[in-house]
């Protein structure tokens, strides 16, 4: 399978004062297209750090990252916005929608900042209907439970039809039901659309709906007998 995003070597040191702290600390990983990959470790050992910098939303101290072909590591804040625009969708613990604007209207406008000029109605209505919007698209988040505003956020992170998925927890900020709705939405978005997902969770049972699984710990991944390799013939988990 086509390797969509690739790490190699990356760290991540933050300046406190005059106090070096390393985020990320030589991580280096191949994401496959189609892929849905969880991460887990304590907080404190780099994940959101990780997300961050692999969607460029920071670059790293050192290291390369290269997103279906292009390589965004070094590349001017401008470039990075750009490739963040055309390839990657973010979904975050907040929902961050437009409170003003409904949710069909968070969603075009979502459409207008990626620079997506194609009018795909047949996607998006594929979208709605798959996350169970059909329905309220014309409800503002104040009308929404939290369940429905995330799925909405979901809506407008794939609007475009990103290569990758980042997702930082997505489930922090509902309840168990909500969770698990979300994450059974996550996997049908894999499954039916080969979206390819980067999730970060602290829950084991939201961590196990991924085809595989990443530890990390003090800001390195951390290979172990219960990694999950993805098998693409058998989309079942195989541990390694």
């Amino acid at each position: 399978m086509k390797v969509i995003l690739e790490a190699i070597d990356l760290t991540k040191v933050y300046k406190v004062g005059k106090i070096e702290v390393p985020a990320l600390k030589g991580v280096s990983l191949k994401v496959r297209e189609g892929e849905f990959i969880s991460i887990m470790g304590p907080s404190g050992c780099g994940k959101s750090t990780l997300l961050h910098t692999l969607g460029g939303l920071c670059q790293p101290t050192s290291g390369k990252i290269i997103i279906d072909g292009e390589e965004i590591s070094s590349a001017r804040d401008a470039v990075r916005t750009d490739i963040r625009r055309r390839k990657i969708g973010f979904v975050f613990q907040r929902f961050n929608l437009l409170p003003t604007l409904t949710a069909k209207g968070n969603l075009e406008i979502a459409r207008e900042i990626y620079g997506n000029g194609r009018d795909d109605k047949d996607h998006i209505h594929q979208i709605l209907t798959l996350l169970g919007l059909e329905n309220k698209v014309r409800h503002k988040p104040s009308e929404l439970s939290g369940g429905e505003q995330q799925r909405v956020a979901i809506a407008r992170a794939i609007i475009n039809k990103p290569s990758i998925l980042l997702a930082d927890e997505p489930t922090g900020n509902l309840d168990t039901e909500n969770s698990q709705v979300v994450l059974a939405m996550l996997q049908e978005l894999n499954r039916k659309f080969n979206q390819t997902i980067m999730m970060i969770t602290h829950n084991p049972e939201a961590a196990a709906v991924a085809n595989r699984l990443i530890e990390m710990r003090d800001g390195k991944i951390v290979p172990h007998e219960h990694d999950v390799s993805w098998d693409a013939a058998k989309e079942d988990k195989i541990y390694i």
